[in-house]
This record gives structure tokens, C-alpha cells and sequence, in this order.
């Protein structure tokens, strides 16, 4: 007779694995150990899944998982991690499609940089049903976002920006939702380990004043969002007034929303009505 399974350690009976998540800087230490002995196998899993963790590599990455609008994304190593902050963008997404009402059909969501998926997926949950299209131009976050988004009935495209997407949606979005990377080139340096080493450079980097793929994702929304359609892009407090500039000069509206409690910033616009020409 074989001796059963030792038990896993618990955070009461393994206070070392706090101890060793907080000394290396674990902010939330007592919830991760938790979370890291939730999903370990063995006990010498849990010490090779600390010893990840205390490297610098993410913690969803070591889960598989992260926690978005109350859901749980898949993630993948590699991949975009879904902040907290954008949240703010899926509920005003999510308000923006509550108000629209419909026209008796449902309405078309494109979760364009899309990542993980985590933005389109919210939002077919949290304000579907929706024709849900999401892009993304790093191959293996279309692969994630895929895991998160076909099971609700939505379609994943892999290239740069809107040259993916079906041509048949022109015109078409209701809701064009953008987390695009707006991270100054200069200031990757100073992100945090988890994210410049552990993430895809294309995810974060926005250029050389972090407006640049923005500047293409507003100069190219006129042409697909519907009559009244809007285009909502995450941004910084800092950067928001050149978002609007960008705005502007690509024929749309802008306004800026934010929200203190999670340090987010989103500007909103819809494309300008064409003025029709007067007869003399």
C-alpha cells in the first residue's frame, strides 16, 4: 500500500512562501501565495511556481488566468496582462452600447489591439448579445484572445490594426474599443520588470510620443464606425489633450472621460456629420 499524496502547503501551514512573495516586492503577498497553492499541484510544484513568481515573471502568466470585469481571462506567457484601469473603458463601452437602444439588430463590437480579448469578451458579457471582431497584430495573442472570445460567439483576426478585419464591417461598428499601446519609447525602461520583460514590446510601446498608433487608430475609425458609432481609445491623464487633438483632426468628436478610483483615462468620439454643400 502506497503512502497517499502529501498535502499541499496552505499560506497558514507555509508562511515562507509569503514571506518570500513579499520580500520581493509582491504588494498583495498574502493573496498571491493563496492564489499560487490554489493552483499547484504538488508541493514542489507550488515552490517552482514562487520561484517564477519571485523572478519577475507575472503572476497571470503563472496562473493562466487573470481577473477582468469580474471574469476570468485567459492569459498566456507572453501576452498583454489586462490592467484593472481598463475596466473603466468596458464600462463606458458597455454604457455607450446600453444607450443606443438597438435597431433591431445586435450591435457590432470590434476590441481592436485586443490582446488577451479581455475588452471584447467583458463586453459581450456584460452588454451583449454583440457582433463581437477583434485584431490584434502579435500572433500569439490572437491565439489567447481566440480561447476567450470564440466561445462567445465572436471572431478573432490576426494583423495590423483594421487590415484585418472583414470588409463587410465597414461602416458597420457600433463600439470600436482601443487599448493601444501608449507607453512613450523613452519610458519603457522605467516600467515595471513584469511587464518590460514578460510582455511583447508591440503591446506597450507607443512610440516616440505614445500617440503613434493612436494617431492611425483615429485617422482610420470615420470609415467603419456606423452613423453614431463610437470610438473609445485608453490613454494617459498626461496624454489625453493630444488624444483629442488626434481626434479632431481625424473628423470625430472628442471627449474625455476618467475615473480617479482606477486611474484611467479614455477619450470618446464619433464621427462629424458631413455638412452638406449650399446652392447659390
Amino acid at each position: 500500500m502506497t503512502d497517499p499524496p502529501a498535502p499541499l502547503p496552505t499560506v497558514s501551514t507555509r508562511p515562507t512562501v509569503v514571506m518570500r512573495l513579499r520580500a520581493a516586492g509582491c504588494v498583495f503577498a498574502e493573496e498571491e501565495a493563496r492564489l499560487l497553492a490554489e493552483a499547484a499541484a504538488t508541493p514542489d510544484h507550488l515552490d517552482a511556481l514562487v520561484e517564477q513568481r519571485v523572478s519577475g515573471l507575472p503572476l497571470e502568466h503563472l496562473l493562466g488566468w487573470a481577473e477582468f470585469c469580474g471574469l476570468r481571462i485567459e492569459v498566456a506567457t507572453g501576452v498583454f496582462v489586462p490592467r484593472r484601469r481598463t475596466e473603466f473603458l468596458v464600462r463606458e463601452a458597455a454604457r455607450l452600447l446600453g444607450e443606443s437602444g438597438g435597431a433591431g439588430r445586435a450591435p457590432v463590437v470590434v476590441d481592436l489591439c485586443c490582446g488577451s480579448g479581455a475588452v471584447g469578451a467583458a463586453l459581450a458579457v456584460l452588454a451583449g448579445p454583440v457582433e463581437l471582431h477583434a485584431s490584434d497584430v502579435d500572433q500569439a495573442a490572437v491565439k489567447c484572445a481566440a480561447r476567450n472570445i470564440v466561445p462567445l460567439g465572436g471572431e478573432v483576426h490576426h494583423g495590423d490594426l483594421y487590415e484585418p478585419l472583414p470588409a463587410r464591417l465597414r461602416g458597420r461598428v457600433d463600439v470600436l474599443a482601443v487599448n493601444a499601446p501608449y507607453v512613450p519609447t523613452a519610458e519603457i525602461g522605467t516600467m515595471p520588470q513584469e511587464a518590460r520583460l514578460h510582455e511583447p514590446r508591440v503591446s506597450l510601446d507607443g512610440g516616440e510620443d505614445g500617440l503613434q498608433v493612436q494617431l492611425l487608430v483615429a485617422a482610420g475609425a470615420a470609415q467603419w464606425l456606423a452613423p453614431g458609432g463610437c470610438l473609445l481609445i485608453e490613454t494617459s491623464r498626461r496624454q489625453a489633450p493630444r488624444t483629442v487633438d488626434l481626434f479632431i483632426r481625424s473628423g470625430l468628436t472628442a471627449r474625455v472621460a476618467g475615473c480617479g478610483e482606477l486611474d484611467a483615462t479614455v477619450v470618446i468620439g464619433t464621427p462629424v456629420p458631413a455638412v452638406p454643400l449650399q446652392r447659390v
